[in-house]
């Protein structure tokens, strides 16, 4: 399937900027069944300084904020052609070695009721059943809902509250499934969604490294694993080394953020 994917991100200030650096996460790269036909970004109000990718082996721009300016834009755009490989996306390549992803992070650090959750579950006979076991579990057990949870929340809070985005859904994922011996890694990327085009955000899922198949692909907000209408852009430990846009600035005064992405089939 051919994706077309437009991500426009705007920030807005009270005040005009005296400087300010962001980092990109928002170029996805031709990988195992996912090949790359047309990408650009543009950037309004700032400068594109340099690319280089990331020991996750991301891409990553580094775009300075124009002096002065009171408005940001960063526009995306491109097609990705995408086939299907149920979820699998193969062998582990570096730079990061594959045990780092056994590495807990302060949003993925195990607690009481991800301990609960796993204790939960039923005993399966291979680690893939174990791991789809999993993901339906968390399905069931943070349900999706918007406005209840921010970026600094972490897995154990999102299974407290039993809601959550799917930034917090696949930080639950990866917390279990490190705690179940599998490394496991955050994905930020898009979903073509069967009901609408236009939405208010990228997504979000999880991998986790299975012997004999390599990274397999679990989504649990939506209880499934990847298929076509999935394209991969960034990967980490957890959001914030795949988060498409983090930075630091001076002045500005408040800020406004507003985020639009549109995905269309071809």
């Amino acid at each position: 399937m051919r994706l077309q994917i437009s991500h426009t991100t705007r920030y807005r200030f009270d005040r005009p900027v005296t400087h300010g650096l962001q980092q990109l996460r928002l170029t996805p790269k031709s990988l195992r069944a996912q090949t790359v036909l047309q990408w650009q970004t543009l950037v309004t109000g700032g400068r594109q300084e340099l690319a280089y990718d990331d020991y996750h082996n991301n891409h990553v721009d580094l775009v300075s904020i124009d002096r002065e300016t009171t408005e940001l834009e960063i526009r995306c755009q491109g097609s990705v052609e995408v086939e299907e490989t149920h979820g699998v996306v193969g062998p582990h390549k570096g730079p990061a070695p594959l045990w780092l992803y056994e590495t807990s992070t302060p949003r993925t650090r195990m607690g009481p009721k991800l301990r609960s959750l796993l204790r939960s579950l039923e005993t399966e006979t291979t680690d893939l059943a174990r791991l789809h076991g999993l993901n339906e579990a968390i399905h069931a057990a943070v349900r999706w809902e918007t406005g209840v949870t921010h970026t600094g929340w972490t897995a154990e809070q999102a299974a407290a509250e039993g809601r959550g985005v799917c930034q917090d859904q696949a930080h639950v994922f990866i917390a279990c499934a490190r705690e179940m011996g599998f490394p496991a890694r955050y994905v930020s990327g898009y979903l073509l969604m069967e009901d609408r085009t236009d939405q208010e955000a990228s997504h979000a899922w999880a991998e986790a490294h299975v012997d004999g198949l390599g990274w397999v692909g679990f989504d649990p907000a939506n209880a499934q694993s990847p298929d076509i209408r999935y394209v991969r852009v960034a990967t980490g430990l957890d959001y914030a080394e795949a988060a498409p846009v983090t930075g630091t600035r001076q002045g500005g005064g408040d800020e406004r953020l507003s985020v639009e992405v549109a995905v269309q089939g071809q």
